[in-house]
C-alpha cells in the first residue's frame, strides 16, 4: 500500500528546473516520489535508441507500479476476512521487511544505533499507524473507498509542511485543497448520519494516510541510512515489530482462528508480501535510475482508479455516481495542488538548490 503523495516535491518541479534537478539525481541525494521518499542512484547511461528488450521491462515495471500498487487494497481486503488485521499487517511486513534487510545487510549494510531509532520512528508512523488502520478499517470499508481516501496524502503533506514552515500555500494549491475536502466530504457525508463500524473506517483510513504524510515531513530530519535498500528495510522491519506486539496486546493472535483461515486470505496476503512489497518496489526504483521521476510519480493517479475498478469487478463493490465524482475530485485537486507548487517553485527559483541540500542520511524509502 502501499497503498501503496508534497511539499517541495521535486518530480513537480522538473519541466523549470531540468538541469538542477538532473544535478542532484547525480548526486544520489533523497527526493519525494508520490508520498514515498527514496534515494535516486545516479542514472545509468543508455543508449539514444532503448532496445526492443529495455521497452518490454520499462512496460512491465510500469504495469507493476500502476496495477500490483492499484490492487493491493483489494488483497488487504481479502487478508483480513479471517487473519486478524494488526496480525496480517504484521506477518505481511515481517517477511517482506526481512528479505530487505538480509538483502541490503548481504550487500554490506550494517545499521547504526542512531539509524535504528530513526527506523523505529518512522516504522510507527509508517506502518503501525499508517498500514495497521488501513488494514483494520478494510473490514468495514471497501477496497475502492480506501484507496481513494488514502490519496489525501499529498493534501495532508501541503498542510503540514505549511503549518511546520517548510511550504507556502498557492492559489492553485489552496483550490485543490477545497476540492479535495469536497471529495473526501462526498466520500464520508453518507455514513456521518449511521451509527456503525463504516463511519469508524473511513476516519481510521484518514488517520492512516495522516500518519503517513506526518513520516514523510519529518523524515528529513531523522537519521536514516544512506543506503536505498537499508532506508526501506528498518523501518518496515521495526514497524512490523511493533504491529505484531500491538497484535499481542489487543488480543488478536488469541482471536486467530488459524484452522479457519480460508485459501483467498492466506493469497491475499500472499500477493501483497510477494508482489505488493518485493516485486513492485524493485519495479519502482528500478524505474526511478530510467526515466524521470515525474513520470514515475503518475502511480498515485492510477493507483486509486485501479483500487476503484478492481474492487467493483472483483468484490462487487458499489460504483456509484458519488463515487465517481469523489474519485473526479480528489484526483484533480493532487493535480491543482502539484501545479501549485510547480507554479510558485517557478517564481522562487533560488530555493531549487535548498531542496537539494537534503542529506543522504535524512529520508527514508
Amino acid at each position: 500500500m502501499i497503498p501503496d503523495q508534497i511539499p517541495d516535491q521535486i518530480p513537480d518541479q522538473i519541466p523549470d528546473h531540468r538541469a538542477q534537478i538532473i544535478a542532484m539525481l547525480r548526486s544520489g541525494k533523497m527526493i519525494h516520489i508520490g508520498g514515498r521518499p527514496v534515494i535516486v542512484p545516479e542514472p545509468r547511461k543508455s543508449a539514444n535508441s532503448p532496445s526492443r528488450g529495455l521497452a518490454i521491462k520499462m512496460a512491465a515495471a510500469f504495469v507493476a507500479i500502476y496495477v500490483i500498487w492499484g490492487s493491493t487494497y483489494l488483497a488487504i481486503r481479502y487478508a483480513v476476512e479471517t487473519i486478524p488485521p494488526l496480525v496480517a499487517a504484521g506477518i505481511r511486513h515481517s517477511i517482506a521487511g526481512g528479505i530487505m534487510l538480509t538483502w541490503a545487510w548481504w550487500r554490506g549494510f550494517r545499521p547504526t544505533r542512531q539509524q535504528w531509532v530513526a527506523g523505529f520512528a518512522l516504522g510507527a508512523l509508517f506502518f503501525l499507524i499508517g498500514h495497521g488502520s488501513l488494514h483494520w478499517a478494510e473490514q468495514y470499508v471497501g477496497s475502492g473507498l480506501a484507496a481513494l481516501l488514502i490519496a489525501t496524502e499529498p493534501m495532508f503533506i501541503l498542510v503540514l509542511g505549511w503549518m511546520m514552515g517548510q511550504q507556502k500555500i498557492s492559489v492553485l494549491s489552496a483550490l485543490g485543497l477545497g476540492l479535495g475536502v469536497v471529495g473526501v466530504a462526498m466520500l464520508t457525508g453518507a455514513e456521518l448520519t449511521v451509527k456503525g463500524s463504516s463511519l469508524w473506517g473511513l476516519l481510521a483510513v484518514l488517520m492512516g494516510s495522516l500518519s503517513w504524510s506526518l513520516g514523510v515531513v519529518v523524515s528529513p530530519r531523522l537519521k536514516l541510512p544512506s543506503d536505498a535498500l537499508g532506508r526501506t528495510a528498518l523501518p518496515t522491519i521495526c514497524g512490523a515489530a511493533m504491529l505484531l506486539i500491538a497484535a499481542g496486546v489487543t488480543g488478536e493472535f488469541q482471536q486467530t482462528h488459524w484452522s479457519s483461515i480460508t485459501v483467498r486470505s492466506i493469497f491475499g496476503l500472499g500477493y501483497l508480501i510477494t508482489f505488493g512489497s518485493v516485486v513492485a518496489f524493485t519495479a519502482y526504483t528500478w524505474l526511478l535510475q530510467r526515466v524521470p521521476p515525474a513520470l514515475v510519480a503518475t502511480h498515485t493517479y492510477a493507483n486509486p482508479v485501479v483500487a476503484v475498478i478492481l474492487g467493483w469487478l472483483l468484490a462487487r463493490e458499489a460504483l456509484t455516481l458519488r463515487v465517481v465524482l469523489a474519485s473526479v475530485a480528489i484526483l484533480g485537486a493532487i493535480v491543482l495542488i502539484r501545479r501549485g507548487e510547480r507554479a510558485a517553485a517557478a517564481k522562487l527559483p533560488e530555493r531549487v538548490p535548498a531542496i537539494a541540500e537534503i542529506e543522504t542520511s535524512e529520508k527514508c524509502a
